[in-house]
């Protein structure tokens, strides 16, 4: 049984800046830890995924979260 991701909440945060605060907290879970990181800035919707496997992250799903155009984007550590 798997824990649910954990929510790291970057809405109002503009990139490269989601990218970087959300490597920071990645780097701090042990292996296998999930972390839905939700954003509302589409430029970090578009880049923070491949950032991620760029630095060998495992990007399980893209996908809207609740209102006025937030993404969620599932990492795996």
């Amino acid at each position: 049984m798997s824990l649910p991701p954990t929510r790291l909440d970057l809405r109002g945060i503009p990139c490269p800046l989601t990218w970087a605060r959300a490597k920071v907290f990645l780097e701090g879970l042990p292996p296998g830890s999930l972390v839905e990181v939700v954003t509302d800035d589409d430029r970090s919707a578009r880049d923070l995924p491949a950032a991620a496997e760029a630095e060998g992250y495992v990007v399980i799903k893209t996908e809207p979260w609740g209102a006025a155009g937030a993404v969620a984007i599932t990492i795996e550590r």
